[in-house]
């Protein structure tokens, strides 16, 4: 159990690049981290033994390389109404002894190596598989109606994450997304301008220079996605600006998108109980006649819930209103 590991990995953590690649490695069984070691006049390399599992808690998102390896669990500051036994180890750590021994008596009855794969969901592939193979393995073992629980819990964590916006260039292209809208081409002024004037906006104040958003920063960001601006013509002038041709590669990459598949797919959870405290995005079946809490319309609205917070909406509504919270939750924390 690693707290406080923001600090490890913020902007200002120094020196602790030996304790980042053994966590970096330690999700693979079998997976080693090597350093140097220097002993009296000589260097040597050795390897550390990295896999294990690991809990880690700090403030904010992690690097990305460690997120995708994660099973990721959104905390939220309790507010003053909210009453919580505190835990204290001299009471409640005895009280957890008979727990303990009886998940190691049943463990022991495992056979030593479970050579059965389990089945996994649909959407969760690569990565997210690998991750959550061994929970749902226990699962299956443990029986009864936790095969399906872990699967539903599988689902909706990781399709919140993939709504999470981890970085402020992806945010910058799911910006861009809707301030293009079905226009083919946009001069670099007018995209600067709608991203400016967006509501909760970033684009004001930019994090390391505090200050907004320009041609240069905006052409610097999109680099690394291969966009960049180009002469264009509009009407009987030639200006500088972007294509939504140049930007569409992008934005099926790294773009999570919310269909009504992957919606009805993680609706499960909302019928447990006990896994509901598991943040992420469900919508039941549509509901007519009431107002949009996004954009204040009627029509076809949907409940959904995401990082505790509720809200009716539109479908059409779903992303933009998920950015704009998590912009919010991110500075608040």
């Amino acid at each position: 159990m690693l707290d406080e590991a923001d600090t490890i990995y913020g902007p200002k953590a120094k020196g602790d690049e030996d304790l980042r690649g053994w966590l970096n490695a330690g999700y693979r069984k079998g997976a080693v981290a090597g350093r140097c070691v220097i002993r009296g006049k000589s260097i040597e390399t050795e390897e550390l033994p990295a896999y294990c599992a690991v809990a880690l808690a700090g403030i904010g998102n992690l690097p990305d390389t460690v997120m995708s390896r994660s099973i990721v669990i959104a905390m939220r500051r309790r507010h003053s109404g909210e009453k919580v036994e505190p835990f204290r180890r001299r009471i409640h750590g005895p009280q957890a002894d008979p727990i303990k021994a009886e998940i190691a008596a049943w463990t022991a009855s495992w056979p030593q190596r479970v050579e059965r794969w389990p089945a996994m969901p649909d959407q969760i592939v690569d990565r997210d598989a690998d991750t959550w193979e061994a929970l749902v393995t226990i699962a299956d073992l443990a029986g009864e109606d936790w095969p399906a629980r872990i699967r539903d819990a599988a689902v909706t964590l990781v399709m919140a994450s993939k709504q999470q916006i981890h970085s402020l260039s992806v945010q910058l292209l799911a910006d861009l997304k809707e301030v293009f809208g079905d226009a083919e081409q946009l001069q670099t002024e007018t995209i600067i301008e709608r991203l400016i004037s967006r509501a909760e906006s970033p684009w004001t104040n930019l994090p390391k220079t505090h200050k907004p958003l320009d041609a240069t920063s905006l052409a610097r960001m999109l680099k690394k996605y291969e966009v960049g601006p180009r002469q264009l013509w509009f009407g009987a002038k030639q200006l500088r600006g972007y294509t939504a041709a140049e930007l569409r590669d992008p934005w099926l990459r790294y773009l999570p998108s919310i269909t009504e598949n992957t919606v009805t797919t993680v609706t499960p959870v909302t019928r447990l109980q006990s896994v509901t405290p598991v943040t992420g995005v469900t919508c039941p079946d549509g509901m007519k006649g009431e107002v949009c809490h996004h954009c204040g319309d009627d029509g076809e609205i949907v409940d959904v819930i995401r990082n505790g917070t509720a809200a009716k909406l539109h479908r059409s509504c779903i992303a933009e209103w998920t950015q704009v919270l998590d912009v919010q939750t991110a500075e608040r924390t």
